[in-house]
């Protein structure tokens, strides 16, 4: 498989749900799978599906994948019009670690635009507009960054290292869903969150726990 330079996350890497997702998908197929991340994915560069491991060229492991039971990651939803709301507070429109990111990069005009504001009890939540094409590995990726957003401060950037991921149902094309996440604990430089998809009816589509790194600060 090749991530192709659009899905990127960090600059020169792919976003980590949507790696993950299709690292999942062709090593776990449908069902619930953990995806843990050993280094930044590459992109545009041939990976290899080897036993239970994504490779490069080199042979190096990026990504190691395993199937999982239900994922128990729950986080309550909230209406369109909350989440539009929250959006509006998004506060990477003033200071974004990667703003080309694929998910939530407000300078990434060709990416899903998912931009998850704070709500008043410390959950995020923002719209979906599902994409003509969709797949699984856009459902992974719609429910990595609202994760991030619960932890991720100025100057405190995160990135995706390990994501357990069960899809339900895929969302239909052009509608407007809603994402939401939640931070459930830290410890060190870990942070455990929660998210999950709602069709616009409420229906429950997917839901992931993930385990983001806090990046150390840069070297004065």
């Amino acid at each position: 498989m090749i991530i192709e330079t659009r899905f990127n996350g960090p600059p020169g890497s792919g976003n980590g749900g949507y790696c993950a997702g299709r690292f999942a998908t062709a090593l776990a197929g449908a069902g619930p799978a953990e995806v843990t991340l050993l280094r930044p994915p590459p992109l545009d560069v041939p990976l290899t599906a080897v036993d239970d491991e994504i490779r490069d060229p080199d042979g190096t492991v990026i990504a190691r994948v395993r199937p999982v039971g239900p994922v128990d990651a729950t986080v309550p939803g909230v209406d369109r019009a909350t989440a539009v709301d929250a959006s509006t507070r998004y506060p990477g429109f003033v200071d974004h670690p990667f703003p080309t990111c694929y998910v939530c990069g407000p300078q990434a005009p060709a990416g899903l635009r998912i931009f998850p504001g704070p709500l008043s009890d410390g959950r995020t939540a923002a719209p979906f507009v599902v994409p003509e094409t969709v797949e699984p590995a856009v459902v992974w990726a719609a429910l990595d960054c609202p994760g991030g957003w619960a932890v991720i401060a100025p100057g405190r950037p995160y990135v995706l290292g390990r994501v357990a991921a069960e899809v339900h149902d895929l969302p239909a094309p052009g509608t407007e869903c809603v994402v939401v996440g939640a931070l459930i604990g830290t410890e060190g430089r870990k942070a455990l969150v929660h998210s999950t998809l709602y069709a616009p009816d409420g229906t429950l589509l997917a839901r992931a726990r993930a385990t983001w790194i806090a990046l150390p600060p840069p070297r004065v």
